[in-house]
């Protein structure tokens, strides 16, 4: 068992060792994130709705996909949005008002694990 603890300790110090969402909100370093998916129509829409919801903190980051309409015709863009789960409410209610959609599509999924230093930039880069 000595290598196996080696292994979890090289781990946890290159920041490489999954990290489960529930221990996370009680880390000083790392809250509980999560990837939030939204469809908007256009270009347009993503870039106006990308920059408010970053301008707001209520997300790390967005990457706007294009090209989503390779089935349907139009020309909708997949918007991945990485965040904190408390801010899920806030972005829900953000998007609703600000989407050109009567009813958006919005999904959440949970983070449970990843690099360490990305899920700490998540909390740095978002509100409280």
């Amino acid at each position: 068992m000595p290598f196996l603890s080696f292994l979890l300790f090289l781990e946890e110090l290159l920041g490489i060792r999954s990290h489960s969402s529930t221990r996370m909100e009680g880390s000083n370093t790392i809250v509980p994130s999560i990837v939030v998916y939204v469809i908007v129509p256009n270009k347009e829409a993503g870039k106006k709705l990308t920059g408010s919801i970053v301008k707001e903190k209520l997300a790390a980051c967005v990457n706007r996909v294009p090209g989503i309409g390779s089935i349907q015709t139009d020309s909708e863009e997949l918007l991945i949005i990485k965040t904190r789960q408390s801010l899920l409410e806030a972005l829900i209610e953000h998007v609703k008002t600000n989407h050109e959609y009567d009813v958006p599509e919005l999904i959440s999924l949970p983070i449970t694990g990843g690099n360490l230093k990305y899920l700490e930039w998540i909390k740095e880069s978002t509100r409280d």
